[in-house]
């Protein structure tokens, strides 16, 4: 019997962020392997709608669920309602994160604590909020992918700021120990760290000039990192990992 998934019909994914660039073809990804999918949202409740209605026409189970994961309070709210409504998660892709709209970052005064701790909090924190909740039930099903949406600033320090790439490098610890800590009870748990890719929110700058930056010389599309994440939830014998998908960016 093959290790690798290819049916996904008895999971339900929840996915945060899932109306950006990379949670959106994510989720057509896993729905193609007929998985069924929580899609949240914060702001934009056309596309999250949008999206549902085509994950629906795929055959598969699907709602959208509204939240500002930048609180706590929300976050708890958030996974109340997915498993009220759809059942436990046994797929989380924690995707959703901000820069607070600021980019460029020259100096460290431009950041107040203030900027720092929200960025932590909306990056790292709620997604770890979240993963805890879900974790009972993962347990108990022995079944489990956790994955974390970081970022090549994260592992290089980027280009964003020092509250963005700090709340990324957060999340690598995380995964390092919930995947030791997991690995014997059918959870695997990893993290993909992408570098300017189309379609996202946190572009800092054209697309001509941060083509010039990546060494294959243009941007990452959406797809490339959901065919990652597809693959991490696909092969169980993958877990500890945050592979950058970059272009090239980043030698690891």
């Amino acid at each position: 019997m093959s290790n690798v998934l290819t049916d996904l019909s008895s999971h339900l994914a929840l996915i945060t962020g899932a109306t950006g660039g990379i949670g959106h073809a994510t989720a057509l990804a896993l729905a193609s392997m007929k998985c069924n999918i929580a899609v949240h949202y914060n702001a934009n409740a056309e596309k999250a709608q949008e999206l549902v209605r085509k994950l629906e026409s795929e055959g598969v189970r699907s709602k959208h669920f509204q939240a500002d994961l930048s609180s706590y309070e929300n976050t708890r709210r958030l996974h109340k309602e997915v498993v009220d409504s759809l059942g436990h998660p046994t797929i989380l892709f924690n995707n959703a994160g901000l820069t607070l709209g600021k980019s460029g970052v020259k100096d460290i005064s431009e950041i107040s604590i203030e900027d720092f701790e929200k960025t932590w909090r909306a990056n790292c924190a709620t997604s770890y909020l979240l993963t805890q909740l879900c974790m009972p039930a993962i347990v108990e099903k022995e079944f489990g992918r956790i994955i974390f949406c970081s970022s090549v600033a994260g592992l290089t320090g980027g280009i964003v700021g020092p509250h963005y790439a700090s709340s990324k490098s957060a999340l690598h610890g995380l995964i390092h120990w919930l995947a030791n800590t997991y690995a014997k009870k059918g959870i695997t748990v990893n993290g993909v760290a992408p570098a300017l890719i189309t379609d996202t929110a946190m572009l800092p700058g054209t697309s001509e000039s941060l083509s010039d930056k990546i060494p294959i010389g243009r941007l990452g599309k959406p797809e490339e990192i959901a065919e990652t994440v597809v693959w991490m939830v696909k092969t169980g014998y993958v877990t500890n990992k945050v592979i950058a998908v970059d272009g090239g960016m980043f030698v690891q």
